[in-house]
């Protein structure tokens, strides 16, 4: 039951219609496990406090460096050294007392990632690399959890809602870890991005938690912030591919492996057209080869690429040359192939 300084403090969110009084009862009933307490973990738990949700899980075992600070902006130079998780919490508790933190200062593991999970209704993942995101997704399909995805890099960040009712996961998208971790301290990160992606990652929440809108369930969302470009992306279940292209008529998408590619190339050349689908300052640090035409810009140069040839289109892991398969099955008449597992 909302009291009256809620209905208040809520008034604005509570006047549409699509949400109303209904709607955040739901949110003070709902229970929220936020995996990561730095740049996407702090601009989602603001607004989820602000919102009103019941129960925020805050899980992090970090401590509050000098190098966050340009994008962790829930933290300032006086919170250097202090845990996050526990710092975060009573920052939030200052923001909305209405509603309930709990800190796990803590990193986590197989041994309690089912015991904490568990407890709430929805997980948003937040952390920053592949161990713990393959850990939060199996933990959540064995628990049967809606699980909330976010990840930045440089300039581009993803979003996607993996397990919605049995609909796609993480593993659907990216079936095993790459050989490499590439992070924000190798690779950079605009301090703007984790704020745009984390504010779509709570906004994906407070649909899902309201029942209101549409979601991101079963598709990945890139947003690059360096030229403006927004794609979204249909993830298929392997064991429903056939189904999936049937009914949405998608064409599948082709892989071939750098063998074969190798053994292309050795036997007819002149058949085979490499397109490196990476920015331009990824091709010029290192590339096997062909054009480079940025996933964001290929369908407005499709006159660079020639119909009497295979085309394969390549990246660093494999990920944004299927979705450049993706883009072309629906404006190119050619073959168009991706390459397994990037370079």
């Amino acid at each position: 039951m909302l009291v009256k300084e809620e209905l208040n403090r809520y008034n604005r969110q509570m006047i549409l219609p699509e949400l109303g009084p209904a709607g955040q009862e739901k949110l003070k009933a709902a229970k929220v496990l936020v995996i990561g307490a730095g740049g996407l973990g702090c601009p989602v738990l603001q607004y989820l406090a602000a919102a009103g949700i019941g129960r925020i899980g805050i899980v992090d075992d970090d401590v509050v460096a000098l190098s966050n600070l340009h994008r962790q902006i829930l933290y300032n130079h006086t919170d250097i050294g202090q845990p996050k998780a526990k710092t975060a919490a009573a920052k939030l508790q200052l923001l909305n007392p209405h509603v309930g933190l709990s800190a796990y200062n803590e990193r986590l593991s197989a041994d309690n990632a089912a015991n904490i999970c568990q407890d709430y209704d929805l997980v948003i993942d937040c952390s920053d690399n592949f161990t713990t995101r393959y850990l939060v997704n199996d933990t959540c399909v064995t628990l049967g959890k809606t699980l909330i995805f976010g990840s930045i890099l440089q300039f581009e960040g993803q979003v996607a809602v993996f397990n919605q009712q049995g609909s796609t996961n993480y593993r659907d998208l990216y079936p095993a870890p790459p050989t490499e971790n590439i992070n924000c301290i190798e690779g950079g990160v605009i301090g703007i991005l984790p704020g745009i992606i984390g504010l779509y990652m709570a906004n994906e929440a407070l649909k899902l938690i309201c029942g209101i809108g549409e979601t991101l369930s079963g598709k990945l969302m890139t947003v690059n912030a360096l030229n403006n470009a927004v794609l979204v992306f249909k993830i298929t279940q392997e064991k429903q591919a056939e189904t999936t292209k049937t009914e949405a008529n998608i064409e599948p998408i082709k892989e071939l492996d750098k063998a074969t590619l190798d053994q292309w190339l050795s036997e007819s050349p002149d058949e085979v057209f490499l397109i490196d689908v990476r920015e331009s300052y990824e091709h010029e640090d290192d590339n096997i080869g062909g054009i480079n035409l940025p996933l964001y810009e290929l369908t407005n140069l499709l006159t660079a690429i020639p119909k009497n040839k295979k085309v394969v289109c390549y990246c660093q892991t494999g990920q944004r040359s299927k979705m450049a398969v993706q883009l072309l099955n629906g404006v190119y008449e050619g073959e168009v192939y991706s390459l397994k597992d990037g370079i």
